[in-house]
């Protein structure tokens, strides 16, 4: 008999809009758990906003090709995992706050729940939503953002985020464990049916030309395929990750860096996960810590960015906005393309365009060779990854860009310039990394691979290779381009 008293209360009771943003998934969303805990009916929600004024330029700026592509899948995921427990992901396209106005007005909600999200821009954003909602009499009540800690809670003695990241991590693990992470609700109670936009009409995904053949090859987005994806990870790829890790030619990366952008997966879940496993088989506590070092990363630049909105546009070291960067359009296209004449930074590009992703060492590299060799804006490498991968960050893509650059915070020093000799040498012994992506120079001795034109024309000729021609020579000499680069930061330090 109570029983049914509260079925039918929690059936009579005013509806709650659970708002998703960058956190599509079911499992560890306070948001969600909180709303499925009240009993209410829910309504699930996901809007496509493209014009609010908080995420208009130069606050903010849309999705890349590629991360829109991952979006219509995930989005897709999400809402067939919602389909399992009765209900549906409403789709809505404009300003949130007007989205969510209405939906509330159609559905007579009572509030608005969501995950919050620590930029600027974003913070911005939910103050308009509460301040419209609140104008019809309804609350928007915000969850803690998806980082392990938040911004504010990690202030040096002038009340500024810090900038070296080992100090950062350090007082991240001094603080112990997050909280841990939600179960998803095996009980969704359903609000009422309302009118949903078409996903293809948004065009998300590239018609024609199709360029995303090699992203479907790659991928499976949504919550499963992440949860997939760091269990095997942990089971098995993790073995030698201390080490290994910088190897582009071998599988010991976790690859979830997407999962991550699109909150598919929370950084909590994988901090327990991985830690779990390190008390479980103590020979990989050190790769393990490792990993959850690199999550630290993710982490440092989100906080970078909270501090500096303008992290994609603005150096972080002011001395460098002097630098003397050239504007080579012809270059820079033969690097997007992957046709510099250095393998290992050809293979990345190549790698980048085909499947949406690059192996982090490499990632190193062809930006060094960018913003050194080439004397390119580092703005200009970033935009590219901005609009190519499927983990696009708007903190680690330009933390990271500024970085390599050394114009950025704790950056690697700019005189520190990576041979893509030595690099494709090092990290890709055998040139099976390169051999894969570049197909052309597959049937050349390993010895040559990284160097081609240290082949004799006999060996090139039975390799099939015509440098110039099948393959591109080198668009620069690493020592000309080293030096190049070294004289234009004296000139700015100067």
């Amino acid at each position: 008999m109570e029983s049914a008293l509260l079925m039918a209360s929690s059936a009579s009771a005013a509806p709650i809009i659970v708002w998703f943003r960058d956190d599509l998934r079911l499992s560890d969303h306070p948001a969600l758990h909180a709303a499925s805990e009240t009993g209410a009916p829910l309504v699930c929600v996901f809007i496509l906003d493209e014009e609010s004024a908080a995420l208009r330029p130069p606050c903010s700026r849309p999705r890349g090709g590629a991360s829109k592509w991952w979006l219509a899948q995930s989005l897709r995921a999400l809402d067939a995992s919602l389909e399992k427990l009765g209900q549906t992901l409403v789709l809505r396209r404009g300003t949130a706050a007007d989205a969510l106005c209405k939906l509330a007005e159609e559905t007579e909600a009572q509030s608005v729940f969501c995950i919050g999200i620590d930029i600027e821009s974003e913070k911005k954003l939910e103050a308009d939503v509460a301040t419209s909602l609140g104008r019809n009499g309804i609350a928007l009540k915000v969850f803690p953002s998806d980082l392990l800690v938040q911004p504010s809670r990690i202030r040096n003695a002038e009340g500024r985020g810090l900038r070296v990241f080992t100090p950062f991590w350090k007082r991240v693990l001094s603080m112990g464990d997050p909280a841990k992470p939600l179960p998803a609700p095996k009980k969704i109670a359903a609000g009422p049916k309302v009118k949903s936009g078409d996903l293809k009409s948004w065009k998300l995904e590239p018609g024609r030309p199709d360029w995303a053949g090699g992203l479907r090859e790659t991928w499976m987005p949504g919550e499963a395929a992440a949860q997939k994806r760091l269990k095997d990870f942990l089971d098995g790829g993790i073995k030698g990750y201390a080490t290994l890790r910088d190897r582009p030619d071998r599988d010991n990366t976790s690859r979830l860096s997407p999962h991550l952008r699109f909150g598919e997966i929370s950084p909590r879940q994988v901090w327990y996960a991985a830690n779990f496993a390190a008390a479980r088989k103590p020979a990989i506590a050190g790769d393990i810590a490792k990993f959850v070092s690199e999550l630290g990363w993710r982490e440092f630049s989100r906080h970078l960015l909270h501090d500096h909105p303008n992290l994609a546009e603005k150096n972080l070291q002011e001395s460098f906005d002097g630098f003397p960067w050239k504007r080579d359009t012809k270059a820079l296209r033969a690097w997007q393309r992957g046709l510099t004449g250095y393998p290992i930074v050809d293979a990345g590009m190549r790698e980048l365009w085909h499947t949406g992703i690059m192996h982090n060492r490499v990632r190193m590299v062809v930006a060094s060779f960018l913003v050194k060799h080439l004397l390119i804006d580092w703005r200009d490498g970033e935009k590219w990854f901005w609009d190519t991968l499927v983990d696009a960050d708007p903190g680690n893509n330009p933390a990271s860009w500024q970085w390599v650059a050394g114009s950025g915070a704790d950056a690697a020093p700019y005189f520190r310039v990576f041979n893509p000799i030595l690099q494709g040498e090092k990290f890709d012994p055998d040139g099976t990394y390169a051999a894969r992506w570049i197909p052309e120079l597959a049937k050349l001795p390993a010895k040559f691979i990284h160097q081609p034109w240290e082949a004799t024309p006999m060996e090139l000729a039975a390799a099939g290779v015509t440098l110039g021609k099948s393959y591109p020579e080198p668009i620069v000499d690493h020592k000309v381009g080293r030096e190049r680069a070294l004289a234009a930061y004296q000139k700015t330090r100067g």
